[in-house]
């Protein structure tokens, strides 16, 4: 399986808090959640919903797991009716955690990688199928990226600067060099960029 990211980040790189008002989203004082609600049109929910039906199966980290369970976990089709795609790939795919603390997840469906991420998540890919997908889970994306294990990720940049709230990238961590693969820019100018790693970038020399 290929391992694709999805992460939904304003101008400013933040990705806390892009739908609502939970506990989650008020973490470490922030108080701008929501940010993403209403912002994307009708092509770009398309998108979403699509890439959520290549999945063959789902990674998160714990975070985002128990935000997806709390809220995904407990829908219906009538709860949301545009985003039946991503509902009923949420409920019906596997679903694995990274995570040394969680011990009994209640989401159908899920497995519990608390032993050797690297090689568990390698295994995986090795499976047959189309994408395993991240969503989410910035802790679990950079230490996916700063282990090779990506693909391709995908950012959804939300034309919004927050000022506040916890970033994808770190002030300070490693380099990474990206490809674009594909860029769109939909009605209300949300962007969706879709990049491949490619190694270390090339600095100017003195």
């Amino acid at each position: 399986m290929k391992l694709t990211t999805m992460t939904q980040v304003t101008i400013d790189g933040v990705m806390q808090g892009n739908g609502g008002a939970s506990d989650e989203d008020r973490r470490n004082g922030f108080e701008r959640g929501g940010w993403a609600l209403g912002k994307g049109d009708d092509e770009t929910r398309a998108f979403i919903n699509q890439t959520y039906q290549c999945a063959d199966a789902f990674l998160f980290g714990r975070r985002t797991y128990e935000l997806f369970a709390g809220s995904w976990g407990t829908m219906t089709v009538q709860d949301a009716p545009a985003w039946e795609p991503v509902m009923r790939a949420l409920n019906t795919r596997p679903k694995y955690v990274a995570s040394t603390t969680l011990t009994d997840p209640a989401w159908p469906g899920t497995t519990v990688l608390s032993d050797d991420l690297a090689s568990a998540v390698a295994d995986l890919k090795a499976e047959p199928g189309g994408e395993l997908q991240v969503h989410g889970s910035g802790v679990l994306i950079r230490w996916l990226l700063e282990n090779d294990l990506v693909d391709e990720m995908t950012l959804i940049v939300v034309p919004v600067v927050l000022g506040q709230g916890a970033r994808l990238f770190p002030e300070v961590g490693p380099d990474l060099a990206l490809d674009l693969v594909e860029s769109r820019v939909d009605s209300k100018g949300v962007a969706i960029q879709v990049y491949r790693p490619a190694g270390r970038p090339r600095y100017a020399t003195p």
